[in-house]
This record gives structure tokens, sequence and C-alpha cells, in this order.
């Protein structure tokens, strides 16, 4: 069996909540989209590309995926719902690595040394998430805008199983 990994993605700097504005629709901002850029292209220096994209719909999680996707962290963005605030993303994360895990290198690649699965969402379930699956104290594993936490997990990750590798917030990558 390949090692499993989750690459957790927080979005990026976006704009700030006004009356009358979606939350939903809110951007990233100039900044925003350059520091997260920075921190994802020095992501990749440090071999951290994932095999499959996950984001949540809302567009400064999005747009953060999407340059995600085109710095070349990974091949191919998939929106969901899960990743959504305040949804349960148990079910798609334990769908999407059983996908990872059973799909087969393309023709005449060797098997990978891991598998790795990025997703991008919102503070505080992608901390929560992190926190349930490590056995930690919820809030234990805050992800700063555009911070990333790397864990390792079994086969059937269940709370308590996964083992974290790093957590990382923008300053330590880019400065």
């Amino acid at each position: 069996m390949v090692p499993l990994q989750l690459l957790l993605l927080r979005h990026g700097i976006a704009e700030e909540r006004r009356p009358g504005r979606s939350d939903r629709a809110r951007v990233l901002t100039d900044r925003g989209r350059q520091r997260t850029r920075a921190v994802l292209e020095r992501a990749l220096a440090l071999g951290l590309a994932a095999d499959r994209l996950l984001s949540s719909p809302l567009t400064r999680a999005r747009q953060t995926a999407e340059i995600a996707r085109s710095v070349g962290l990974a091949p191919v963005l998939e929106l969901s719902e899960s990743l959504e605030p305040g949804h349960d993303p148990w079910p798609l994360l334990l769908s999407a690595l059983a996908l990872l895990a059973a799909t087969p290198p393309p023709a005449g690649e060797p098997e990978p040394a891991r598998r790795r699965l990025l997703l991008v969402g919102h503070e505080p379930d992608l901390g929560l998430l992190a926190a349930s699956l490590l056995g930690a104290t919820p809030g234990a594993i805050p992800l700063r805008k555009a911070g990333l936490a790397l864990l390792d997990l079994p086969a059937d990750p269940t709370p308590g199983s996964a083992t974290l590798q790093l957590l990382l917030n923008p300053r330590s990558l880019i400065g």
C-alpha cells in the first residue's frame, strides 16, 4: 500500500467582511494573491506537490486553489461543498483518499512513493480536521491565511490516527 498524505491549505488574505456583501464572494486581495503565490511556489520547491486538489467553492478558497494549480502544486482543481465553512469534511476526506489510493499510476510509470491529497478551505474547519486526525484538542492546530499543514495518514484514517509532519505559516516559508 502506498503511503497517504494530506496537505491542508487555508485560503490567502481576502477582503474584509462588509455589510451587504456576501461572504461567499469575498476575493483575495492583491497582497493575498502575491503572498499566496510566493508561499505555494516555495511549497512546490520543497516537494509538496499533490496528486489531487479539492477546494471550497467560496471565491477566496477557489482563487487560492487556482493559484496552487497554476504554480504546479496539483494538476487539476475540483470544487466541493464539503469544504465550505461549517460543513463536515470527513466523508469527502475518506472518499477522496480511497479514490486516490485506488488510482493506478499512468501507463509506463512506476508506483509513486506516496499519494498526497490537497484540501483548500477555511478556518476553523481545516484546523479542526487536522486536530481530529491527530487526536489533538480542538483548536490546537490553527492555520494562518495561506498556511499549510502536512499529515501522514493510515490507509483508513480515524480520529487520532495521523502524524503531523509540517505546520507552516507563510512567514516561515517566505519571510
